[in-house]
């Protein structure tokens, strides 16, 4: 139906591939982006290199709007920055062709409701439009639309220092020495970490990234000294699947990053659950419990990112109550349960909640589960678009065959498949280490890489 409009929140890679699926079934987008420009949280870790390549990287749908335009495809097997991403890919999706008419920036979404209904009443519900109510630089404004598609990800709400889910006492009075994700230590930010002592807390690719950005910054600054925070006890099980992973990239950081710790370069300490900061003649006093601390001059929180839900409170989510992600969705990417392998494709089916019209997609619909794919996201948003059509066939159909990954994905940490996850229990014999290993090579082949 050539008459829908579909409110699009965020305007980052899934968010835009949305809005490219939209006009493609002749359907008018509106993009509500709370940044100044499109891809406004890639722009904040666009130093980093992805560990995918091109070919899964760009939208289809996106990549046919982007033709007419004489836009050159990059070379599918080459790795983009985040800055790549954006300059050869994101920008002129977003500027050169008619999403450049549909994409609301420095708008930021408050609240969304049903027209005249809160959410306690149900008779009608359905027939009523959404109505979402943003925040620009003229004031409050509200937006009416069928049907709501919220890709705003999770880059600016991440998880704090404290083990338990919860701010460390003193985070937030320590804010000034405290930066969340991954910052350019060696680039925009190379004068806040010159020189200085920099604890690094978390155990996934940021942490390990930001590490091993230290250590070149101390080739290059005397006096610059990495120290590594983990929870767990192992830090092995943060190195990755190395040559196994198919994501190479991935595997790389993880073989580079193993390498240095052997090396002495990175100071370890783990079992390390962060309870307290303080300071303690200028410098940055990071305790866990009353009897352990380290002392530093920054700290690094990499630990993850959760969704805000705040601005969805008037509509009916039903969402897995750990893992805060559609309940459907929940269970495939539960990283209490998540072995190797990959997450199945999934559509609209597993991202609908009770209230119709309206869908998580992108790294928002993945909760607090860490194991997004951006090609995964635009599975999603082409099931989504289609469902909101009405084509149910191709809402239905699965257009996406995901790489296996090689690792597997435990509370949160990327772990290695020689941790003996990787498909089955771990085997007595001494040829196989996990019951898919020994499958594999009975089959001719090598193992499923743990071994």
């Amino acid at each position: 139906m050539s008459d829908k409009t579909v409110a699009i929140i965020g305007a980052g890679p899934v968010g835009l591939a949305a809005a490219a699926h939209v006009l493609e079934r002749k359907m008018s987008p509106i993009v509500l982006e709370a940044g100044p420009e499109a891809a406004h949280a890639i722009r904040q870790w666009q130093h980093v290199q992805l560990f995918s390549p091109w070919e899964y990287n760009v939208d289809k749908a996106a990549a046919r709007l982007l033709a007419p335009t004489g836009w050159n495809s990059p070379d599918p097997q080459s790795y983009p920055t985040g800055g790549e991403l954006i300059d050869r890919y994101l920008d002129p999706l977003a500027t050169r062709t008619p999403l450049r008419e549909a994409i609301r920036t420095s708008s930021r979404v408050t609240a969304i409701s049903r027209a005249g209904f809160d959410k306690a009443r149900t008779k009608g519900r359905e027939q009523a439009p959404f109505e979402i109510f943003y925040q620009n630089g003229k004031g409050p404004e509200v937006l009416r639309a069928d049907a709501v598609i919220d890709v705003s990800g999770t880059w600016f709400s991440p998880n704090p220092a404290g083990g338990n889910g919860l701010p460390a006492i003193g985070e937030r009075e320590r804010a000034d020495r405290i930066a969340y994700g991954m910052p350019d230590v060696r680039g925009a930010d190379r004068a806040r970490y010159a020189g200085k002592t920099v604890a690094v807390l978390g155990a996934g690719h940021s942490a390990l990234g930001t590490l091993i950005d230290l250590v070149r910054l101390a080739d290059e600054v005397p006096g610059t000294q990495a120290i590594w925070l983990l929870r767990g006890a192992d830090p092995a099980k943060a190195f990755g699947g190395g040559r196994n992973d198919k994501l190479a990239a991935r595997g790389e950081l993880g073989s580079a990053f193993a390498a240095l710790v052997a090396a002495g370069r990175i100071g370890v300490e783990t079992g390390f659950g962060v309870t307290h900061l303080s300071e303690s003649e200028g410098r940055l006093v990071i305790s866990a419990g009353e009897a352990r601390s380290v002392m530093a001059d920054e700290l690094v929180v990499s630990t993850g990112f959760r969704p805000d839900l705040s601005f969805l409170s008037e509509l009916r989510l039903r969402l897995d109550p750990a893992i805060e992600a559609p309940a459907a969705l929940a269970p495939l990417i539960d990283p209490n349960e998540h072995s190797c392998g990959t997450v199945r494709p999934h559509g609209a089916r597993e991202l609908a909640h009770d209230e119709p019209g309206f869908y998580l997609a992108g790294m928002k619909s993945y909760g607090r589960a860490p194991t997004f794919l951006m090609m995964t996201g635009y599975e999603q948003v082409r099931s989504i678009v289609a469902d909101i059509a009405g084509d149910k066939q191709a809402a239905a159909r699965v257009e996406l065959v995901l790489p296996e990954t090689g690792v597997c994905t435990r509370g949160g940490v990327e772990s290695a498949a020689a941790a003996g996850c990787c498909g089955g229990p771990a085997k007595q014999e001494p040829s196989a280490c996990c019951a898919a290993d020994e499958t594999a090579k009975k089959a001719g082949g090598a193992g499923c890489g743990c071994s």
